[in-house]
Order: structure tokens, then C-alpha cells, then sequence
């Protein structure tokens, strides 16, 4: 058995490719583990969704001004935005740097009846239902040259249709569940008492025109919750696609949506599709920056979303940093050290020893990793080790060879 650290011996289980100089990593594994975090963007049809999905992924989602444009869900893989990693870049100067990522899915417009299947309902439940969270796209401007599939701008009741949808959704799949866990207890299975008790509930919220995500439970309910897939209990951001005019402040129709979602657990951001396609028409940096900077932002509004999103998520971020590669990887808030470990690979949990962690502020700000060493800031922690945001991290680890 031979301790490593972040690197590990290779064996028939974990078959990878080993670099054995101090804190590099394996970057040749065929077993590596990153977390599937996957977005769905949904939406009337032309408000917007697709326009975006092109400037967050740079896709060519189909963007035409009828309803239905985007037939299939369209995936991209989008790179989080994260000024640390340039910072650490030029303390450690490595050959590499690689940003952590996250799914967005541009998912086929929805319309009234959709739980019933009509427009293109049936795929759209079924693809939302795979994502983890739900961006939810609702035009907040006027343009007489865009039609609206109900004839006027109202966010409120575009934001209701949705919802309700959803809900009639969810309210069929929570039914099913009740007969089948009817059938179960009747056998004598009392386990499952806990879990028609919350099924009953739901079904009462959702038969209220209440959206399940926010609903009170006691600390095993969640999990049972999760079990049941619903669509309207994935958190959800709400994004008001306004006109340039507006993007700084908003409109009435962004303050009407803000009143009617106050009660609810969901985040509003505001963010102008078309400011964003012209921004990522722009070849060069500087031109982005300049075109910013006549407009007064401080950066593109689809940075903002990500990290929103990446929030709405409850992500965060710690980094590895060595000569081979600068790296940012997410895993949930509340992660321990182990776990933080397995999201680079299995290995790295199982046979956890301990932690070295920088906090991200006395790295960059002493510049060196034996000038924290030299401060007293250089930490080595255990398994019971809660990761926080922004920290620089080595592990050391037992594998067994063979």
C-alpha cells in the first residue's frame, strides 16, 4: 500500500495513466468522475431561449420566429466563469487551466395543454424532467415585430401557464404514485406509510396551483421527495429577457413578474438576449469589452446567469493547482474532504488520508504555497473536513497495487 499525493498507482480497477511528481494529477484516466449538472431552459415559444442557448454555448440552435424552432433539445457544455483561475494562472503558470462546467439545455417550447401532449408537451415534459434545475425564460419587452403566441406581452400569465403545466404534470405522476403505494401498504408494508403521508401532501399543494419546490418538510422528507422525480420541485430562475433600454433597470413588466414570484423559493435575474447575441458577434475581447463599456456592464449577462445558475444549484468551487494543470472543480456545499476528493476520482476517497488546503485569499495574496507554509496558513485536515468555496486543496491518499 503506498500513499500518494494527488496521484495514485495504477490498478486494474482504476486503469489509468500515472504521473507520479508531487501534485500533479492523472490526466489520462478512463475512469474520472465529474458532476453531471445539467440546466434546462424553458419557455413560451419566442422569448428568447434559443438566442441565449447560442451565446451561452455558442450552438447554432435554430432561431427562427415561429413557435417550435428548437424541435430537439440542444446540450452545451459551458464553461463556468471564474476570474480566480486567471489569478491563479499567474502565480503557478501551468501548461493548463480548466475551468469546471455545467450543462445547458435549450429545451422545445412550451403551450397551453402540454400536459395533455399538445404542441410539442410530451417531449417537453419528458426532457425537463432530466435536467437538475430550471431556467425559466419570460419576455419582459414590447416588438411588435416578435409575435407573442397569445397576442401581448403578460409575464405573469406566461409564468402561469408554465407552472401550470407543470403542475397538472406532476399532479398525474404523484396520483400514480398513491395507487402503487395504496397497493404496497395494503400488503403490510408500514415503511411506506412516511412516504404516502408526504405523497398525500404534495398532492394536496399541487391541487392548490402550488409549485412543490418550497413546500415544508422534516430532514428525511427530501430525500423522499427526490424519489418522486416531480418537475415543479427542481429550483428554478426565472430570467426576464428585456429590451437594451431596460437591462440596467428593468421594466414594469419585470416588476409585475417580481411581485407575483415574491412568495415563491426562485431567484429573478434580468438579462437582454439581443445585447448578448451582438456581444458574442464580437470576435475579439477588446471589442467585447468596448461594447460593454458603451453600454455601462460591467461584463456580458450571460456570466451572471451561469453563476447564477450555478448557485440556483447550490454548487461551489475548490481548485487543484500544480505545474501540469490549474483546475476548478464543483462539487455541492457541505461536501467533506473526502467526498470533494471523489468528484476527481474514486480512489482519492477511498483511500483518504487527509487534506492540504490553502484558502484562495493567502494563496494569490502571499503568492506562494511555501509563503503560506511560512505564515501558519497552510492546513492539513481530516475526514471530517467541510470544503469551502475558493479552497486550494492536495490530497493524500492510500491505494492498494497490485
Amino acid at each position: 500500500m503506498a500513499e500518494q499525493v494527488s496521484s495514485f498507482r495504477a490498478t486494474k480497477k482504476s486503469n489509468c495513466f500515472i504521473d507520479y511528481s508531487k501534485r500533479n494529477f492523472p490526466y489520462l484516466c478512463t475512469k474520472f468522475f465529474t458532476m453531471a449538472l445539467k440546466c434546462g431552459i424553458v419557455g413560451l415559444p419566442n422569448v428568447g431561449k434559443s438566442t441565449l442557448f447560442n451565446c451561452l454555448s455558442n450552438a447554432k440552435a435554430q432561431s427562427a420566429n415561429f413557435p417550435f424552432c428548437t424541435i430537439e433539445p440542444n446540450i452545451g457544455v459551458i464553461s463556468v466563469p471564474d476570474a480566480r483561475l486567471t489569478k491563479l494562472e499567474s502565480i503557478v503558470n501551468p501548461e493548463r487551466v480548466v475551468p469546471t462546467t455545467m450543462e445547458i439545455v435549450d429545451i422545445a417550447g412550451l403551450v397551453k395543454g402540454a400536459s395533455k401532449g399538445e404542441g410539442l408537451g410530451n417531449k417537453f415534459l419528458a426532457n425537463i424532467r432530466e435536467t437538475d434545475a430550471i431556467i425559466h425564460v419570460i419576455r419582459c419587452f414590447e416588438d411588435d415585430n416578435i409575435i407573442h403566441v397569445d397576442g401581448n406581452v403578460n409575464p405573469v400569465r406566461d409564468k402561469e401557464v408554465i407552472d401550470i403545466e407543470l403542475q397538472l404534470k406532476d399532479l398525474e405522476s404523484i396520483e400514480k404514485k398513491i395507487a402503487s403505494l395504496a397497493r404496497v401498504i395494503k400488503s403490510g408494508d408500514k415503511d411506506s406509510l412516511k412516504e404516502n403521508d408526504l405523497a398525500l401532501r404534495v398532492k394536496a399543494r399541487l391541487e392548490q396551483g402550488i409549485s412543490v419546490r418550497g413546500m415544508e418538510m422534516d430532514e428525511k422528507e427530501p430525500a423522499i421527495l427526490n424519489s418522486f422525480h416531480l418537475i415543479t420541485s427542481k429550483p428554478v430562475l426565472y430570467l426576464c429577457n428585456v429590451s437594451e433600454a431596460d437591462v440596467k433597470t428593468g421594466n414594469a413588466h419585470v416588476d409585475a413578474l417580481k411581485a407575483s414570484v415574491a412568495a415563491e423559493n426562485a431567484e429573478v435575474m434580468i438579462i437582454g438576449a439581443k445585447i448578448e447575441e451582438d456581444i458574442n458577434e464580437l470576435e475579439s475581447y477588446e471589442e467585447r469589452q468596448m461594447f460593454l463599456e458603451e453600454l455601462d456592464l460591467d461584463e456580458p449577462g450571460v456570466n451572471r446567469l451561469i453563476r447564477q445558475a450555478y448557485t440556483l444549484l447550490n454548487l461551489q468551487t475548490y481548485f487543484t493547482a500544480g505545474v501540469k494543470e490549474v483546475r476548478a472543480w464543483t462539487i455541492n456545499k457541505g461536501m467533506t474532504a473526502p467526498q470533494a476528493a471523489g468528484v476527481i476520482h474514486t480512489d482519492f476517497e477511498k483511500g483518504f488520508i487527509r487534506a492540504e488546503v490553502m484558502k484562495y485569499e493567502d494563496f494569490t495574496t502571499l503568492g506562494s504555497e511555501a509563503a503560506v507554509k511560512d505564515a501558519g496558513k497552510f492546513k492539513v485536515e481530516g475526514k471530517e473536513y467541510i470544503v469551502t468555496d475558493g479552497d486550494v486543496m492536495h490530497f493524500r491518499f492510500n491505494v492498494y497495487t497490485n
